[in-house]
């Protein structure tokens, strides 16, 4: 099967403000593609548009919050209206928490789920019949956490899981309509969700976060998952972490479980 291409096509980004999402709609429209850029913040939206114009690229900024699903409606419609088309949409979107179980309310656990999962799904499916009109590509931010567990991040992780369970099912029902779903599972991204995150009670935890394995750029994820999209991959472990997770969680899980939590545990003083 053939390369996609992005020259003229339209990408909406979630997440686009900063971080990943920012270096994804920078790459995107270095290789061509026309962008839409969503996220709660307008300010730093308008700043990512003005810079990419600057340079003669296409974009729009689209305020708003994919936990409605009105918003990620109306966020189609606009890019609908604006660029006449909607080729592939990136579901990158985030947030994270750090805290054990015991010490976790609930309703951190709904809010985490809220936004990596259901505004993930909220999105997806507003955008799925104009994506598949145009015979597109979907791609959803997952995590090392999404395949395997990770100490303290709970809700993170349950999140991460879920987005496997909707997109791979979504493949399945897509693909034969030449629509390509890529899951990307990257370790850990320098990008400040970690020192983002909230505590059980969903106060900003503050502080660094242990880390294995390193931190990836933003530009260098983005660079490597605009390239899985044009392969048309499934999935992409971005990172010699991630493979190795991926590897070591499924040929010898107790041991990877082991390491693990010795290597992340050290966050958590209470963890027995």
């Amino acid at each position: 099967m053939s390369r996609r291409e992005f020259t003229g096509r339209v990408v909406l980004v979630t997440g686009a403000a900063g971080g990943l999402g920012a270096a994804l709609c920078r790459c995107l429209s270095d290789a061509g593609a026309r962008i839409a850029a969503m996220d709660l913040d307008a300010a730093g939206l308008d700043v990512l548009v003005a810079e990419l114009r600057a340079v003669g690229a296409p974009a729009l900024a689209i305020p708003g919050d994919i936990t409605d699903p009105t918003a990620c409606q109306s966020a189609v419609a606009t890019t609908l209206a604006h660029f006449g088309a909607l080729d592939g949409l990136i579901n990158n979107a985030g947030i994270s928490a750090r805290s054990l179980l015991v010490d976790t309310d609930p309703k951190v656990i709904r809010r985490v789920m809220e936004v990596n999962f259901f505004g993930a799904a909220n999105l997806t499916r507003a955008a799925l019949e104009a994506i598949l009109v145009r015979r597109g590509f979907i791609v959803a931010i997952s995590s090392v956490a999404g395949f395997s567990p990770l100490t303290g991040r709970t809700a993170y992780a349950a999140s991460k899981h879920a987005l496997h369970g909707f997109f791979d099912s979504l493949r399945s029902e897509v693909e034969g309509a030449g629509v390509d779903v890529t899951l990307v599972c990257p370790s850990f991204i320098r990008t400040g969700i970690g020192s983002a995150a909230t505590d059980g009670g969903g106060a900003p935890v503050g502080g660094p976060r242990i880390t294995t394995g390193g931190e990836s750029t933003p530009e260098d994820i983005a660079v490597r998952i605009v390239d899985a999209v044009a392969a048309r991959r499934s999935l992409l472990l971005p990172d010699a972490t991630s493979r190795k997770a991926w590897w070591l969680s499924r040929l010898a899980p107790g041991l990877y479980a082991r390491i693990m939590k010795r290597r992340v545990g050290g966050e958590f003083p209470g963890l027995p």
